[in-house]
């Protein structure tokens, strides 16, 4: 683990760097193709990194945060688009933040809002504060699940997992949200919506699940796909290559994070790739019967709401989670979990002993 834990340090000393070389380029270079060719060594290096880093939660965070979104930032950086060129004046750190980190900066409420929004604050503040309690809790409820899986139906293991993988991922956006609010005052969009409350395929997706990544995708992926359709198959179908082009990156992106952790005969035959765009087809099938049918083929929320989740847990647990369970993924970050948190617990007993020891001079 100490190993480990110094490949990490040598890995986010690295990425620093290069954010602040990308940062450098961004005030000296012109976007366009040359800002590009600036930044894409930087591309590369930021998909070569997470390979020097062997543990689940270090190498797939790295990969999650760098070798993905980071990357895509840089891009449309090059072009001024996303979320590093909404700021001229940003700050340096400003900068490294919101390009390492899954945030996503709050806009300013505008002057007619502003009063309400003031109104609101405070509870809104206690019902946001209590909601982290609840997860935390659960969190440490359901991280012990590992230990009693033979005692529990395999199905239900399963529905432990995706909750426990939504858990983890809205405690670790919180985690860096309250980290950027801390060390440069930045107030930052959720990255989730409660999307358990969804109501459609289109409503899952675009407004509650994920809002980190799809504010990226928009831009990066969507966006560029539905202007290069349109000129070949024209507006009124251009929707159908950009949806699914936008399901198949997320898709291939988790097959990456995978990759960096899994040995070659763990992987899935891209069960991941599979979900996504399993997922896609059903989202285009959804909005075409809105605009079929309109408010005719809308279902009552009572309904619509189940169902939506419903089908989000039946394809997780038949393409999603089997490609995590089959490398045992949940079970080797519990341990690698344990150890870092006894390597961390020794190496501050040490520190403790050391300031002790210290004399103290009046």
């Amino acid at each position: 683990m100490a190993n480990e834990i110094t490949n990490f340090i040598k890995v986010s000393f690295s990425v620093f760097a290069s954010t602040c070389y990308c940062y450098a380029v961004g005030r000296i270079v012109p976007k366009g193709t040359s800002r590009l060719l600036c930044l894409l060594p930087i591309v590369g290096l930021f998909l070569y990194l997470p390979l020097h880093l062997h543990t689940i939660y270090l190498s797939g965070l790295t990969a999650f945060f760098i070798a993905w979104l980071a990357n895509f930032k840089i891009l449309l950086f090059a072009f001024g688009e996303g979320p590093l060129s909404s700021d001229l004046s940003i700050s340096l750190a400003s900068f490294v933040f919101v390009d390492c980190f899954p945030i996503r900066i709050q806009q300013k409420p505008s002057p007619r809002s502003r009063d309400s929004h003031l109104q609101d604050k405070e509870p809104k503040d206690g019902r946001k504060h209590m909601k982290y309690a609840i997860k935390v809790l659960l969190f440490a409820i359901l991280a012990n699940v590992p230990g009693y899986r033979e005692y529990i139906h395999p199905q239900i293991v399963s529905f432990l997992y995706f909750l426990l993988l939504y858990v983890e991922l809205e405690t670790l956006f919180g985690v860096a949200a309250v980290a950027a609010r801390v060390l440069i005052g930045l107030e930052l969009e959720p990255p989730f919506n409660e999307p358990y409350l969804s109501t459609s395929l289109q409503d899952f997706w675009g407004r509650r699940w994920n809002l980190i990544v799809s504010s990226i995708l928009r831009p990066a992926v969507y966006k560029p796909t539905s202007n290069l359709a349109s000129l070949v198959v024209g507006r009124k179908w251009a929707l159908i290559p950009a949806f699914m082009g936008t399901f198949l990156v997320s898709g291939l992106m988790h097959e990456l994070i995978l990759f960096y952790y899994v040995e070659c005969d763990q992987r899935s035959p891209w069960e991941l790739t599979c979900f996504f765009l399993l997922h896609g087809v059903c989202l285009l099938t959804e909005i075409a019967l809105k605009k079929r049918f309109g408010g005719r083929w809308q279902l009552p929320r009572l309904v619509s709401g189940p169902l939506t989740i419903g089908f989000v847990l039946f394809t997780g647990f038949q393409l999603f989670l089997p490609s995590l369970d089959r490398c045992k993924a949940f079970e080797k970050a519990y341990v690698e979990l344990a150890a870092l948190m006894a390597f961390l617990g020794k190496e501050s007993q040490r520190l403790a002993d050391y300031l002790v020891r210290i004399p103290h001079y009046n």
